[in-house]
């Protein structure tokens, strides 16, 4: 069960809503072409800065679930084993984050996106994706984006088992957007009618978050 999120006016929220209405971090400068790595107002790093809500929720996979539901022909409820019996898949894509930082050839292993659509069969009126996750989280993604060639719902990193830290068992990698849309600690995939705003979204962050175009904030 997802955990509820921080207040609105929690410090974390506020900060982070300061941003959003000040354009914190934006450069101006237009998108470099797709031919050049690191999108405007980027740098990189070595490591993996963590960022989350203050809360890390502890998920054995004894008792994860995930689920794929909402405008679907299939509605589909996963537990650990039944998620290692699909497709696994290997990937290295790069990660931008809105905070500005951005990590080059990352190696990921998971279930793509695509495949899991398959399996629940999406209905025509779905536009959207809403992940809900374990500690309350919530964001939208349109589903052209979700269902990206190189989107994975990863549960390995560099080899190893995604960390708690990091999202783990299992979180959404959408390499072609800002990485807040990249829900950690997945427990539930909703396809709606409508795309409509998740957490960060409700509060002052842009609605699809493109890199290249410097959609931080709405």
């Amino acid at each position: 069960m997802a955990e509820d999120l921080p207040p609105q006016d929690s410090k974390l929220t506020r900060s982070k809503r300061d941003w959003a209405e000040s354009g914190k971090f934006l450069t101006g400068r237009v998108a470099r072409s797709d031919s050049e790595r690191l999108p405007p107002g980027q740098h990189l790093v070595k490591n993996w800065p963590v960022l989350d809500l203050g809360r890390q929720p502890d998920i054995g996979l004894h008792r994860w679930k995930m689920a794929v539901d909402g405008l679907v022909e299939r509605p589909l409820s996963l537990n650990w084993d039944g998620f290692l019996t699909l497709p696994h898949e290997e990937r290295v894509s790069d990660i931008h984050c809105v905070t500005t930082w951005s990590r080059y050839d990352n190696r990921w292993k998971g279930v793509s996106t695509r495949a899991l659509l398959d399996l629940v069969e999406p209905r025509d009126e779905a536009v959207a994706v809403m992940l809900h996750g374990y500690d309350g989280y919530t964001t939208n993604l349109p589903l052209s984006d979700f269902a990206a060639a190189d989107a994975l719902l990863v549960r390995e990193w560099e080899g190893k088992p995604l960390t708690r830290e990091h999202g783990g068992p299992v979180r959404l990698v959408v390499p072609h957007l800002y990485f807040w849309k990249s829900a950690k600690w997945i427990a539930r995939i909703e396809l709606i009618g409508r795309d409509k705003p998740g957490f960060w979204e409700v509060n002052g962050y842009h609605m699809r978050g493109d890199p290249w175009a410097e959609e931080r904030y709405s």
